[in-house]
């Protein structure tokens, strides 16, 4: 059952890694080519939606919390004993939580990583609107 969800998780965050390329892949291409305005931008276009690939894949598939479901857990008793308790059960309960917090979390990195390029991009295109509006007034 394990091997079934982490391939079920990973699928979901590829999923949704898609979606969200798809979704914003106009907005980064018209950013990126008003930016650079070179035959260079293509190549930083599809690195983009690379990096949202692996963004959304790795923040989807959190291994470290999968393990719970193979590995015992190790809890400490008030006299600081030591005892191990069984891994998790994967039930329908579990199993709707992990795909939903594989979306959500898939969905949390990709916003992050397209937070930092946007407010990067603003800034570039300030830089960009500045040096045009100075040569706009030399000529």
């Amino acid at each position: 059952m394990f091997f079934t969800l982490l391939i079920i998780t990973l699928v979901v965050a590829a999923l949704v890694s898609f979606i969200a390329v798809r979704a914003f892949s106009s907005a980064i291409n018209s950013i990126l080519h008003r930016l650079i305005d070179d035959a260079i931008a293509g190549a930083w276009v599809r690195y983009m939606k690379f990096a949202i690939f692996v963004v959304g894949i790795s923040g989807g598939v959190r291994v470290r919390s999968l393990e719970r479901y193979i590995l015992p857990q190790e809890s400490f008793s008030p006299e600081g004993e030591s005892r191990d308790i069984p891994p998790f059960e994967l039930t329908t309960e579990r199993w709707v939580l992990e795909i939903y917090r594989t979306i959500i979390e898939s969905l949390q990195s990709i916003a992050w990583m397209l937070l930092v390029f946007f407010i990067v991009s603003l800034g570039m295109y300030i830089v960009v609107r500045i040096f045009e509006m100075r040569r706009g007034t030399n000529e």
